[in-house]
């Protein structure tokens, strides 16, 4: 079965570290809350105005957290396992890795209770794992996640899906602590377009305005973009569509806004 055709067929939907810009993805989501009634519970730093209408609940993270998130799934979805994995989880501080990722326990405990009668269960991994600094341990969350759970995975980056396929390390490191994000940050996205998209916060912190030249810089790398606010956006995180080889890495980057001057 391919991918667009298991969410068309699942009845509880959650997807994590993808903003779900793909419109063929989005729409098959849509489509199986209309025809299934599924639950979708959308999982990331940034909230898709375009996903509002459709999703049941928003579970909102901070940047860099994904591995303290999916600890959490596991902990949530998975009752029965091997004993060294139900070791780490019973020795996991829950309450530290909720303040620290910002989404509360209760939240986790909202989606299991919402799952309880599904019969089809998806879960949507995105790309922005690929490059995390701790895609390892993550990996090694998904395949227990894959083996215990009665969710179908549908990952979206065939690296990432393959590392989780031949994964038979279960052996679990401890959560890193979290590394901060602060100050103003772009996201990723794969795309052409000369407009850096912003949230009227994220313009007034940067000092600039509407319409604006200005300068994205990170460390040795410095792009030009035409500045939009979205006021449907809100939040420190600008998005930024782009191609280049340039910004490479996880897909949230600290960054330095410059207005470019007349």
């Amino acid at each position: 079965m391919n991918k667009i055709q298991q969410i068309l067929n699942s009845d509880f939907i959650i997807s994590i570290a993808t903003f779900l810009e793909d419109e063929k993805l989005k729409d098959s989501i849509e489509q199986a809350v209309i025809n299934n009634n599924a639950k979708f519970v959308y999982m990331h730093p940034i909230d898709n105005f375009n996903l509002k209408s459709f999703y049941s609940q928003l579970i909102k993270y901070e940047v860099g957290s994904e591995e303290g998130i999916i600890a959490l799934l596991l902990n949530s979805f998975v009752s029965n396992s091997d004993e060294k994995t139900k070791t780490f989880l019973d020795d996991l501080d829950l309450g530290y890795i909720s303040a620290e990722s910002s989404a509360g326990e209760e939240e986790f405990e909202e989606a299991f209770e919402n799952s309880q009668k599904s019969k089809v269960k998806t879960l949507i991994i995105g790309n922005d794992l690929i490059n995390h600094q701790r895609v390892e341990n993550i990996v090694k969350f998904l395949a227990i996640f894959k083996k215990y759970s009665d969710f179908n995975l549908v990952v979206l980056n065939e690296e990432l899906e393959k590392k989780i396929d031949s994964c038979k390390d279960s052996d679990l490191e401890e959560l890193e602590e979290l590394k901060s994000f602060n100050g103003t940050l772009v996201y990723k996205l794969d795309g052409n377009c000369d407009e850096l998209i912003v949230s009227q916060t994220f313009a007034n912190i940067a000092k600039v305005s509407n319409g604006n030249e200005v300068f994205v810089i990170s460390k040795n790398e410095k792009i030009k973009r035409v500045l939009k606010i979205d006021e449907n956006l809100h939040g420190t995180i600008a998005i930024l569509k782009i191609n280049e080889d340039i910004f490479n890495g996880y897909r949230y980057k600290q960054v330095k806004i410059e207005k470019v001057e007349a």
